[in-house]
């Protein structure tokens, strides 16, 4: 399996596991938020944290636009809701300082055409194109010609749909993220067995993108092969928000990291020897040495 460059880290078997807190629309249109978001990131450990952009009109259903719907600031329409909660110019450069001063990356996944294009004006280590958006080969065309590495969820998705987007995409440079699309998802569904189906189909970096409660099938995860991690992270879990339940505060994402290191070290290079540490008790115990 190839490793594919994201910025400065390589990701791929062998590498050090690549840690992607998903912060997603979890700040609530506040960029305060989304700032104490990425400390919690950077204090845990991860290599990066993703947000997503979309152009509201373009990325809500039309039949979903005019629903009523109950939010901290008022009752409004879907579509309103998610043109308050959205974020632009103003904010993703503000974002992009605090990472820099954080010396963290940041990317985004753009749900439309103009969103990607919006994102195209910084300097990303990649692109996340959403599980949603797997088979809109007019944002994938988009995100091709921004020649940058290209990481596809693929949640909601049949393995017909995801060849035909890998086919799409020959020639990029690919990662891919088994997922499961439940929010959150139970324990018998995040099926991560897929995680070594799709690294042996595909021959490209392939990393997981987890939406359960929960930490442990997460470290399971990294020891079945998982060569990156995304996990969407929240300041509370309580806290107004469809995503929030199914993220994981930043005691819980300290833990996380701290654990898929201990893994990573654990997992070792697959070769058998004989360690320093086992001689003395080799000595004492082994009465027949084998030629």
């Amino acid at each position: 399996m190839k490793t594919v460059n994201v910025g400065s880290r390589k990701i791929g078997r062998g590498q050090s596991t690549y840690v992607i807190g998903e912060i997603g629309i979890n700040h609530n249109g506040d960029v305060a938020i989304a700032e104490l978001l990425m400390d919690a990131a950077a204090k845990a450990g991860c290599d990066a944290v993703k947000f997503q952009k979309r152009t509201p009109e373009l990325a809500v259903p039309e039949e979903q636009k005019d629903i009523i719907r109950e939010t901290p600031w008022g009752i409004m329409t879907y579509l309103d809701y998610k043109r308050r909660i959205e974020f632009g110019q103003k904010e993703f450069d503000i974002i992009d300082d605090h990472a820099q001063r954080l010396g963290l990356a940041w990317f985004a996944s753009p749900w439309d055409v103009p969103s990607a294009q919006f994102l195209a004006q910084y300097d990303l280590p990649c692109t996340k194109v959403a599980s949603a958006c797997l088979t809109d080969h007019e944002l994938l065309a988009t995100v091709v010609s921004m020649g940058r590495p290209i990481m596809l969820s693929t949640g909601m998705s049949t393995m017909e749909e995801i060849r035909a987007a890998v086919e799409f995409l020959d020639g990029s440079e690919l990662l891919l993220a088994h997922s499961t699309s439940a929010y959150p998802c139970p324990t018998e569904e995040l099926n991560l067995q897929m995680i070594r189906k799709l690294a042996d189909e595909f021959d490209v970096p392939v990393g997981y993108s987890g939406h359960e409660t929960g930490l442990q099938t997460t470290v399971a995860a990294v020891a079945l092969g998982a060569c990156f991690v995304e996990r969407h992270i929240t300041l509370d879990r309580a806290m107004w928000g469809t995503d929030q339940a199914a993220s994981v505060e930043p005691g819980g994402l300290e833990r996380l990291v701290r654990d898929i290191r201990v893994v990573e070290r654990a997992l070792g290079d697959g070769v058998k020897k004989v360690y320093d540490s086992e001689i003395p008790m080799r000595a004492k115990l082994r009465k027949v040495s084998v030629p």
